[in-house]
């Protein structure tokens, strides 16, 4: 027997396009002038007419994590500076070829900044609101979430990686009856379905309530399916073991827990202010669910 289920990623940084997007951003200023008023104290590389400053490398170091100690490091300034200068030297390139002005890359670009910028206000709105969680509200957490922690089990799986966008209906359709992820894997290679087959771990607190609940009552063939970042994932349950989650771990996986809840709520609230305000035309009015806005005269 198959029972399928579905899991939605939290997730909310675009982080590469994100990232590439701000960048080419900030490549297409041409404004040099602008550039060369950096003191030389912040200018750490000259490229042609233009320069990469202090601020921009130090920016490369958050965006990648690096940690204050590593930041002094020859090797990793040698990679991440390297990196920027050939990813300015690229820009400044594809500018000369007036790649800019391709509507597609126009396209990019504005959604690119759209990313950045929606990111930035839902970072900051849950930022504020994640400093207002208690004691009292991670305590309260942690006794109502059991699975999570008290109960947390661990259990060891089989299971078929599949890149979300490959998961359209007709790949559903087609291995919803599997009784086993050989037929699955089988299946998948048929339809010339990119996968990856591998063993893991999946966390008792990481799955929602109701499919729990059936890995919990599952049958020793039952083979599951959910919907996890941008993989979809056909697993099989071959063990567990209780792996209790407590102490200084307990108050933190809570606290982060909650922040997940806040920026669900948020961006859940911002969709329904957006489709609010939002005017739909013709057929796409229908598609959303709401009135075609008035023709104008």
């Amino acid at each position: 027997m198959t029972i399928w289920n579905h899991m939605s990623a939290t997730a909310l940084r675009a982080g590469f396009l994100i990232g590439l997007g701000s960048l080419v951003l900030a490549g297409c200023s041409k404004n040099a002038d602008v550039q060369t008023e950096a003191s030389k104290s912040q200018v750490v590389a000259k490229l042609g007419d233009q320069v990469v400053t202090i601020q921009e490398l130090d920016n490369e170091f958050r965006l990648a994590n690096v940690s204050g100690e590593m930041r002094k490091d020859p090797e990793t300034i040698k990679r991440v500076l390297g990196e920027l200068v050939t990813r300015k030297y690229m820009v400044k390139q594809a500018l000369d070829a007036k790649l800019d002005r391709e509507p597609t890359v126009l396209l990019d670009i504005l959604r690119s900044r759209e990313l950045t910028l929606a990111n930035a206000l839902v970072t900051r709105d849950v930022t504020t609101k994640s400093a207002s969680i208690s004691n009292t509200d991670i305590d309260s957490y942690i006794a109502n979430n059991p699975m999570k922690f008290a109960n947390r089990q661990i259990m060891s799986v089989e299971q078929i990686s599949v890149p979300l966008s490959a998961t359209s209906p007709a790949v559903l359709d087609a291995t919803k009856e599997m009784k086993t992820l050989d037929e699955v894997d089988q299946k998948l290679t048929s339809m010339g379905v990119q996968h990856g087959r591998s063993t893991g771990v999946i966390g008792s607190g990481d799955v929602p309530q109701d499919l729990l609940d059936k890995i919990i009552a599952r049958q020793a063939d039952d083979i599951f399916f959910l919907r996890a970042g941008v993989n979809g994932i056909f697993f099989k349950v071959t063990g567990q073991e209780p792996r209790p989650l407590e102490g200084e771990a307990a108050i933190n996986a809570a606290r982060q827990y909650l922040r997940q809840d806040i920026v669900k709520s948020e961006i859940s609230m911002t969709s329904v202010a957006a489709n609010l305000e939002a005017k739909y035309e013709g057929d796409y009015a229908g598609i959303m669910g709401k009135d075609a806005a008035p023709t104008e005269k």
